[in-house]
C-alpha cells in the first residue's frame, strides 16, 4: 500500500511538472489587438552643394540630379534645404530638380551630424521604412489555452503586409494630411469631362468620290 502511495504521488508530482512546463507555451494576449504592431523608422540622407547668389553653384544642379536618380527617390520620401542664407534662389533651384519626381520641399529642415560651412547648403532626403518586429512568433506552442487567448503569431501576417505596401510609411503614425479635395471630386472630373465634351455625332461627314478625278 505504501509503495503504491508513493507511486501515485510521483505520478501527480510529473503531471503537474509538465503541465507547468506547457504554461510557458501559452497564449497570454486575451484583447484583439496584435502586440505585433507596425515599427516606422526614418533615415536622413545628406548632400553638400555649393551655392551663388543665383541659386546653386556651377554644375550643383546636374550633381544634385544624379543623387536623386541614385537616391531613387520616390513617393513617401521627404526633401529638405538647410541653406544658412535662406537665399531663396537656392531653394528654388532645389525644387525644380525635386519636382521631377513629383516632389514639392518641406518646411524646415532636419538636425543633422556637423554643420553646414558659408557658401554651401545641405539637402537632405529623409525616408522611411515601416516593418514589424518579431514576426513570425510561434513562441506560444502549447495547445492548452485555459484564457482563451490569441495565438502569439496573431496580426503578423495583416501588419507585416500592410507595412510592405503602404506607400509612405509615415501615414502609419499619423495619416495623410488632407489636400481640400475628396474622393467624390476626384472622381467626378472623368464624369465631368465626358458630359462637357462635344458630341461627335453632330458632326458633318464630308462627301467624298469613289470615281477617280
Amino acid at each position: 500500500m505504501l509503495i503504491r502511495t508513493r507511486h501515485a504521488a510521483g505520478s501527480l508530482a510529473l503531471s503537474l511538472g509538465l503541465l507547468l512546463a506547457g504554461c510557458g507555451g501559452m497564449p497570454t494576449n486575451r484583447s484583439m489587438n496584435s502586440v505585433h504592431q507596425p515599427v516606422v523608422e526614418r533615415v536622413n540622407y545628406t548632400l553638400d552643394v555649393r551655392t551663388d547668389g543665383m541659386g546653386l553653384g556651377s554644375g550643383e544642379q546636374g550633381r544634385l540630379a544624379g543623387w536623386f536618380e541614385a537616391m531613387n527617390l520616390k513617393y513617401g520620401d521627404r526633401v529638405f534645404v538647410d541653406d544658412p542664407s535662406a537665399n531663396p534662389a537656392v531653394r528654388s533651384a532645389v525644387e525644380a530638380v525635386a519636382g521631377r519626381y513629383g516632389l514639392t520641399l518641406a518646411e524646415g529642415a532636419p538636425v543633422t551630424d556637423g554643420y553646414v560651412e558659408g557658401g554651401n547648403a545641405r539637402i537632405v532626403v529623409a525616408r522611411s521604412k515601416a516593418s514589424v518586429p518579431g514576426c513570425p512568433d510561434w513562441s506560444a506552442r502549447s495547445d492548452f489555452n485555459p484564457n482563451n487567448g490569441l495565438t502569439s503569431n496573431y496580426g503578423c501576417a495583416t501588419n507585416a503586409n500592410l507595412a510592405a505596401m503602404v506607400a509612405n510609411p509615415e501615414d502609419l503614425v499619423h495619416g495623410a494630411e488632407a489636400t481640400g479635395e475628396t474622393t467624390v471630386m476626384t472622381a467626378s472630373k472623368a464624369i465631368d469631362a465626358y458630359r462637357n465634351a462635344e458630341a461627335t455625332g453632330g458632326n458633318i461627314v464630308k462627301a467624298t468620290s469613289s470615281k477617280a478625278n
